[in-house]
């Protein structure tokens, strides 16, 4: 169900339940309802990148993090313990030196 903007989605234009094109600062709500937007299938990827000038990784950062932490993951004081907790998953044990 791809709509432009201006288009009904659910009795309510889609371009009312999105945040601004010209936002300056986004709040976790702002990038659930972009995210929920695609998710939805109100309009692709492309078209979030476009109009509020995503490149395609940031949009799939805030996808990812909503999926595995909810709206609490969008949040940018949170971004920074996600992905060290996730890089520490990632690394490998310390081997013991042998002594010589």
């Amino acid at each position: 169900m791809k709509t432009s903007l201006g288009e009904s989605v659910g009795g309510t234009r889609l371009i009312e339940q999105l945040p601004d094109p010209n936002i300056k600062r986004w709040s976790i709500r702002r990038k659930a309802a972009v995210v929920a937007a695609v998710r939805s299938g109100g309009i692709t990827i492309e078209e979030a990148c476009r109009v509020y000038q995503l490149s395609v990784e940031e949009f799939l950062f805030w996808q990812r993090a909503f999926e595995a932490h909810g709206l609490a993951g969008l949040r940018v004081t949170r971004i920074q313990q996600y992905r060290e907790s996730r890089s520490a998953q990632l690394l490998p044990l310390p081997v013991a030196q042998a002594e010589g």
